[in-house]
């Protein structure tokens, strides 16, 4: 790994400000001016679908926010949508932030032009790949960040001072953070590393339920074949819509287990499907029409050749290949002082050695560092 340079002096906190929807519009023009800006969210999730935004998080080189958007209907929705626009046209610097670009894409349709992500770039700087905030700043500025609420009820009203304190701190180092970062990836020569792969969270299909590829979803599905495959496909796409619909997780809607059962047993009747192990009998009464007509009509169609298809079981000379690609990449990781999982997951190379090849591995200065030579390798 990379010797890291010593810790710099933690930036002074500034005070945050609470800013509820009427005063949205408002904070929007505090931030035309700003090129960059920090952003972190607080939300939930256990009990419905797409997650709920319950606070955003926006800090300046100066100033930090704590926009609450609970509550923003009627004339306070135009206020919001004005907050938005200006905040697409921003470059966000964020930590680990796919989920916080799922909250906003989801709830919002809210994706900003650029986007920094600090653990991406500490990444490519020879830290964990999956560092925490706390633990970055910690190396970075000797910073000690206490994660004394991550199972609050950000829902409840009012938030608590110590609650809107504890949001604060999660953007109050992104700004000084990524100036560090960015000056030492520049001195390797990476900058430009992380900016395209943090470049990559911006692309919608990350976030945008797909119910075509709810299969994928499944882990037990991943050796299904045939009439059980198309089956599984099939339900996992009716369960992703009907969760969209009612806006509830999944698993409230069919469990994993459960639509495994129903895939390889083929029900053909009412009864029988009211016998499937899991299978709530509200869910069979309400629905066992419609799932007995799915799981026919699977049962006749051809194989479609839009889903994935199972991966091969590998035998001993597929494995000694893997572990031939994964040594290659992890002597070239080593070479540049970062964990192999950065430049590619064993995954990703299992990928390859079954034929795919719009993998991470083959594109950008990847493909340059090593890409190159492992598809000469496999081809």
């Amino acid at each position: 790994m990379i010797a890291m340079a010593t810790e710099t002096s933690q930036p002074p906190a500034p005070a945050f400000e609470y800013v509820e929807p009427p005063a949205f519009s408002a904070l929007g023009e505090c931030l035309k001016n700003e090129p960059l800006v920090g952003i972190d969210t607080e939300f939930m999730r256990e009990t419905t679908f797409v997650p709920e935004l319950c606070l955003l998080q926006i800090s300046t080189r100066e100033r930090i926010f704590c926009a609450d958007p609970l509550g923003a209907d009627g004339a306070a929705a135009q206020e919001a949508d004005e907050l938005s626009r200006v905040l697409t046209d921003r470059c966000w610097v964020v930590h680990a932030g796919r989920q916080d670009l799922e909250v906003l894409y989801l709830g919002a349709q809210l994706l900003p032009r650029e986007i920094f992500d600090t653990q991406v770039a500490a990444a490519l700087l020879g830290y964990a790949p999956q560092l925490g905030y706390a633990a970055l700043m910690a190396e970075l500025f000797g910073a000690s960040i206490p994660k004394l609420h991550t199972r609050a009820d950000w829902r409840r009203r009012p938030l608590s001072r110590e609650l809107l304190e504890y949001a604060a701190e999660d953007v109050q180092f992104l700004l000084p953070a990524r100036d560090v970062l960015c000056t030492r990836l520049e001195e390797l020569g990476r900058l430009d590393w992380a900016l395209a792969d943090s470049a990559e969270l911006l692309d919608p299909s990350l976030y945008a339920p797909d119910p075509d590829a709810a299969i994928e979803r499944l882990k037990g599905a991943l050796y299904l074949s045939g009439a059980a495959r198309r089956i599984a496909a099939s339900l996992a796409a009716w369960r992703e819509t009907k969760a969209l619909e009612q806006n509830r997780p999944r698993q409230w809607i069919l469990r994993d287990a459960t639509l495994l059962e129903l895939a390889v047993a083929a029900p053909a009747s009412q009864r029988a499907l009211e016998r499937t192990p899991g299978l709530a009998s509200k869910t069979a009464r309400r629905h066992g029409a419609e799932l007995l007509r799915l799981v026919q009509a699977a049962q006749g169609a051809p194989d479609d050749p839009r889903l994935p298809q199972p991966p091969r079981r590998p035998d001993e000379g597929h494995r000694e290949r893997l572990k031939a690609l994964q040594a290659r990449v992890a002597e070239a990781a080593a070479g540049l002082g970062v964990a192999p999982e950065v430049v590619a997951s064993r995954k990703e190379l299992a990928a390859a050695l079954s034929g795919a090849r719009d993998l991470r591995i083959f594109s950008g200065w990847r493909r340059e560092l090593i890409g190159e030579e492992l598809l000469a390798r496999l081809d």
